[in-house]
């Protein structure tokens, strides 16, 4: 009705979200969608390049990222180093397979920018090409040049589908509509009829280009439900003339190299298992192996005990099929298992079942691990799923309960309402968040989602341009895409996976931990969604979230280059809010990622396009906290970390009066609450205030003043810093009035500890317990002078009680350090 299409036309996925107080789940969780947006070439792969300064040259480059037809490339020679990287159009650019020039009698030379860098080119070329992956030649030329390989599945193309229903045979099914790799399928013959169509997304394992029956010894027959609708001599006929249009119509064979690879079973007729019907999803009952075809196909069928019985629910099964489980499995996970129609009470028993029926259970050999704790899925997430009801209909679902690998589906917005379905996190009718909008597909939004015009917010939302090739062509310069364009390639994902490096330096915001339960990577997919994605991710494995909603925070003042996403932070019961500015094009993703860790003063490579396998091409493993912001803070000329001389510095740097500096932020220096209404612009350890300039030599300094005043702050009861000539000083050991049980003598300085110095000396204490968690968060000396008891129970999380016993053996560390070493 006229009511609920405006409701569906103003459905936003964002807003919906918020409004329920839900979050989404994440990108990297739906596998087959990840398997569809691969467009056959990979990071690694080198093919031969025209060289942009020289046309009649090439030169060997390797893959980086790709992106529906563009690839970002590195000239070979270049190493680790990025600027050099450019994008450029598999349909435009001048692009061919490793050993193209040779057979061609064109000319391999070094780009100007490298040549001092290669002085024999043979060698080079020998060693780099050894073992190398040349990207697909077909591919690069001819027919398929340029094209997602999920395209070439169009409306006409023919497959064979095999019959799960009755028997193995397979018949001939025409592709009706791709909505991004969905398929709907219409068996040949029956023309323009719908009746009997099916949608399977193409990795579905009974699903095959033709000719496989044939090869593996099926045979090609119309199922039984539509084989009384034409004569024999028909059905031959439509087959005879299938065959002549055979090369027309065929898909390429390596769409399904990535399909799922059925294994053998051990199944016998007459054993008894617990089973999900795939055409209602809803329960769990026993069900019986009905016959066993060969080694990877058997046949279930769920007991059904009436005699008046007319029709039976039985499929065809493989090892991995969905939805069947060992005897007792409902009942060891706390589940209902539904009795069969007919059995004499509510109250089912397996042993009795089994002797009354003498059977025997499957054995537990033939199930393969149910146990899957890495899926990423989480009660209460969001997602789009498939009506099995109505396969037409894709709906907003959620996840009310999970089960080793299976998930309980609440849908919304049904036509007709379905109980909780019961799917696998490896089904191929779930969907990320904003899939049907980006396939053009009408998801069904909920039927209370009624959107309030008054309360939109304004947030500018990036237009999608579909591009033709000749479009990219127009907006490529020298190979490069121009960074202002916004593309959608054929209306598909456009931003890269991103993956999150859990060994790279976290930096002093994230908490290692929680950033080591991060999924391995979010996306691909669209570049806006992705973005809030990671961001959102980033924000909650924080030690203080708000704190990094406030350093990703849009600078009003700043040129906007991106899109405006709000975003939010739940910190100590309060909600936080901000815009913060992401990037809407592929071109610009690294480049985004990159700069983002720079801003939160992590490794350049814990997140973004590229993963890191070993080593990381910025050698941060090696770095501390205090350390790494020498190299890697928002400021260069104004870090926190101990400089590369070391202490040299520090008492001449303490001497030089009548400098006004500007007040600093240190790591683990506790801030006052933010009211929730705002959010600090202010970024972390940027200047508060006005003041003169600062130095580059005075890091030690400010680290000496940041002691001296923990210690006045403790005399005077103060929460703020401030800094006076009198306090250029350090303070001498009479003046302290510091309570310590025991003297503690040091046999080193404690700025110059790292941290396994700080968790050797606290594994000598009654804290030993603690030690754990400074190696997690990589706290070293510097770091350990500047706690205080608040950022103590704060930034890790401990109870008033262990925090002061904590802070008694820091003090103790304070006042040697004053005692033996600040003079």
């Amino acid at each position: 009705d006229a009511g609920s299409s405006v409701e569906e036309m103003e459905f936003n996925w964002d807003e919906y979200l918020e409004d329920t107080g839900t979050t989404a789940a994440p990108h990297g969780s739906f596998k087959h969608v990840d398997t569809s947006l691969q467009n056959g070439f990979a990071p690694g792969m080198k093919l031969e390049v025209a060289v942009k300064s020289d046309q009649n040259t090439y030169w060997v480059a390797t893959i980086i990222t790709t992106c529906g037809q563009l690839l970002l490339l590195r000239y070979d020679g270049y190493g680790e180093d990025r600027k050099a990287d450019f994008w450029c159009d598999i349909m435009t650019a001048d692009l061919h397979p490793i050993g193209w020039c040779e057979q061609n009698k064109k000319i391999l030379k070094v780009p100007e920018g490298i040549k001092d860098k290669i002085p024999d080119q043979e060698e080079f070329l020998q060693r780099v090409l050894k073992g190398a992956c040349s990207a697909p030649a077909n591919l690069l030329e001819g027919l398929h040049r340029g094209k997602n390989p999920l395209d070439l599945i169009a409306p006409g193309s023919r497959l064979e589908l095999q019959n799960v229903r009755d028997s193995l045979e397979a018949w001939i099914v025409n592709v009706v509509e791709n909505v991004g790799g969905r398929l709907k399928l219409r068996y040949e013959g029956l023309d323009d009829s719908d009746k009997f169509d099916q949608w399977l997304f193409y990795l579905d394992p009974f699903l095959h280009q033709v000719g496989w029956a044939a090869q593996h010894g099926y045979s090609l027959q119309p199922p039984l439900a539509i084989r009384s609708l034409k004569s024999e001599a028909d059905w031959q006929e439509i087959l005879k003339k299938v065959k002549e249009e055979e090369e027309e119509s065929s898909v390429p064979t390596d769409l399904f190299k990535d399909k799922p690879v059925i294994g053998v079973h051990s199944f016998s007729e007459g054993m008894k298992l617990e089973a999900v019907d795939p055409m209602a999803p809803f329960v769990i009952s026993p069900a019986t192996v009905l016959k066993v075809y060969n080694d990877k196909y058997f046949m279930i069928e769920i007991d059904d005990l009436r005699p008046e019985r007319t029709t039976s629910q039985s499929y065809i099964c493989h090892v991995n099929s969905a939805g069947i489980f060992p005897v007792q499995w409902s009942l060891k996970n706390g589940l209902h298992l539904s009795p069969p129609p007919g059995y004499p009470g509510q109250d089912f028993d397996w042993a009795d079942y089994l002797k009354q029926c003498g059977a025997e259970a499957a054995p537990q050999s033939c199930f393969p691990s149910l146990t899957s704790s890495d899926h990423g899925f989480k009660e209460n997430m969001k997602l789009e799923a498939v009506n099995p009801v109505d396969p037409e209909e894709v709906c907003i679902a959620t996840v009310t309960k999970l089960k080793d690998s299976y998930l309980w589906l609440q849908l919304e917005g049904s036509k007709k309402p379905v109980p909780d379905c019961i799917v696998s996190v490896e089904s191929m009718n779930i969907f990320p968040v904003g899939w049907c909008e980006t396939n053009g597909y009408q998801l069904r939004p909920p039927r209370k989602a009624i959107v309030n015009k008054q309360k939109k917010i304004a947030v500018v939302q990036p237009e999608k341009q579909i591009l033709s090739s000749r479009t990219v062509h127009d907006g490529l310069k020298n190979q490069e895409l121009n960074s202002s364009d916004s593309v959608v390639i054929n209306g598909k994902y456009c931003c890269p996976k991103i993956y999150f490096n859990h060994r790279c330096f976290s930096g002093p915001y994230l908490n290692k931990g929680r950033i080591a339960e991060l999924p391995q990577s979010v996306g691909p997919g669209n570049c806006v969604l992705v973005l809030k994605e990671v961001l959102t991710l980033l924000i909650n494995a924080a030690y203080k979230p708000s704190r990094v909603l406030r350093e990703l925070q849009l600078d009003e003042e700043a040129a906007w280059h991106g899109h405006g996403e709000t975003l939010k932070a739940k910190y100590k019961g309060k909600s936080y809010r901000a815009t913060v500015e992401v990037v809407r094009t592929a071109d610009r993703v690294a480049d985004f990622c990159r700069k983002t860790c720079i801003k939160l003063e992590c490794c350049p490579n814990l997140f973004g396009p590229q993963m890191v396998l070993d080593k990381c091409s910025e050698n941060c493993s090696v770095l501390t906290k205090t350390k790494y912001t020498h190299y890697y803070g928002k400021r260069k000329n104004k870090r926190i970390g101990r400089p590369p001389g070391g202490h040299s510095n520090l008492e001449v740097a303490m001497k030089k009066p009548n400098k006004r500096r500007k007040r600093r932020k240190h790591f683990f220096v506790h801030k006052k609450k933010r009211s929730s209404a705002s959010v600090d612009n202010t970024p972390a350890g940027s200047p508060q205030g006005s003041g003169g300039e600062e130095e580059d030599d005075q890091d030690e300094s400010e680290l000496s003043h940041s002691l001296a005043q923990d210690r006045d702050k403790r005399k005077r009861k103060l929460r703020t810093f401030s800094f006076s000539d009198d306090e250029n000083k350090p303070p001498s050991p009479k003046d302290m009035k510091v309570e310590v049980a025991e003297k503690l003598q040091l046999d080193s300085n404690p700025l110059e500890w790292s941290v396994a110095d700080v968790v050797r000396f606290l594994k000598s204490t009654d804290c030993a317990p603690l030690a754990r968690i400074f190696l997690d968060q990589e706290i070293d000396g510097q770091a350990l002078l500047l706690l205080t008891l608040p950022t103590v129970q704060e930034c890790m999380d401990l109870k008033l009680g262990p925090a002061i016993k904590l802070c008694h053996h820091i003090e103790r560390v304070k006042l040697a350090f004053y005692q033996q070493f600040a003079n």
